[in-house]
């Protein structure tokens, strides 16, 4: 038994009984991050479901809480970890907590900002913070799991894209910064795949439309989404839960039947 950063206690890994075997997850150490709300929130619920001991990263220290709450409430284990994931001090932290529980074996990257702006009015300031947690941010969690994947000789991650940073999408004005963290994203997660493959580690990037999110609302209140967090956050379990290999490195674009991309 150890302890969350709230005080809380938390089970350590257990042996995996004959009925969690079917879930990859069961027993196992996973890091959310953006878990605080939207797709990260719904995901950290999901993989907690299928009985991984999650891990939850956000810059809102009550949404985490809260989020990690529900989790124990519905039978689940969470440690909350607050942390900004584009902050490498706040990463590492996290991973410590991570490791106090056990061997961490998958990673979740959910963490993202979006911030509508004409490019004309895209501030220095607004292109950096974005690219920090979008692109930087998924690339110090990823970083940080990698060595306790390698010494296990497997892990899994899952990295969210969007369909804003696929070639050939429709795109839409005010999205340059968000836009060109996105593509980021997706390249960083095939570069992982190709390093990651001789060590048993698989990387793959799920790539949504609109998403019902508080984050899309406020970027653009307009927009009728076709997805929902936990549209998305099924298929991430679903992903973790398969056989992940043999898909590694590739990008799985979410395309909603309603509104705009």
């Amino acid at each position: 038994m150890s302890r969350s950063t709230d005080g809380s206690a938390v089970s350590t890994r257990e042996p995996r009984s004959a009925t969690d075997q079917r879930h990859w997850l069961a027993g196992r150490v996973a890091v959310v991050t953006g878990a605080g709300r939207g797709i990260g929130a719904a995901t950290a619920e999901a993989v907690a479901a299928a009985g991984g001991l999650v891990v939850l990263a956000a810059r809102d220290r009550a949404a985490v809480a809260a989020v990690a709450a529900r989790i124990r409430q519905a039978g689940g284990h969470a440690t909350p970890a607050p942390a900004d994931v584009s902050k490498a001090d706040d990463v590492s932290r996290l991973f410590a907590v991570a490791a106090e529980i056990g061997p961490v074996a998958a990673l979740v990257c959910a963490a993202a900002v979006l911030t509508a702006a004409p490019f004309a009015e895209t501030t220095p300031e607004l292109w950096d913070e974005t690219l920090r947690i979008n692109l930087t941010g998924t690339f110090l969690c990823c970083r940080a799991a990698f060595p306790a994947m390698h010494r296990a000789g497997e892990g899994r991650i899952v990295t969210i894209g969007s369909l804003s940073g696929i070639y050939a999408t429709e795109k839409f004005t005010g999205l340059a910064a968000y836009n060109v963290s996105k593509y980021g994203v997706i390249g960083l997660t095939e570069a992982i795949a190709v390093e990651g493959k001789p060590h048993g580690i698989s990387a793959i990037c799920v790539s949504p439309g609109a998403v019902d999110t508080e984050m899309l609302r406020r970027a653009n209140p307009d927009l009728r989404p076709g997805l929902t967090p936990a549209d998305v956050a099924s298929l991430i379990t679903a992903l973790l839960d398969g056989p992940l290999a043999p898909a590694s490195g590739a990008n799985i674009p979410l395309f909603s039947n309603v509104g705009p991309q």
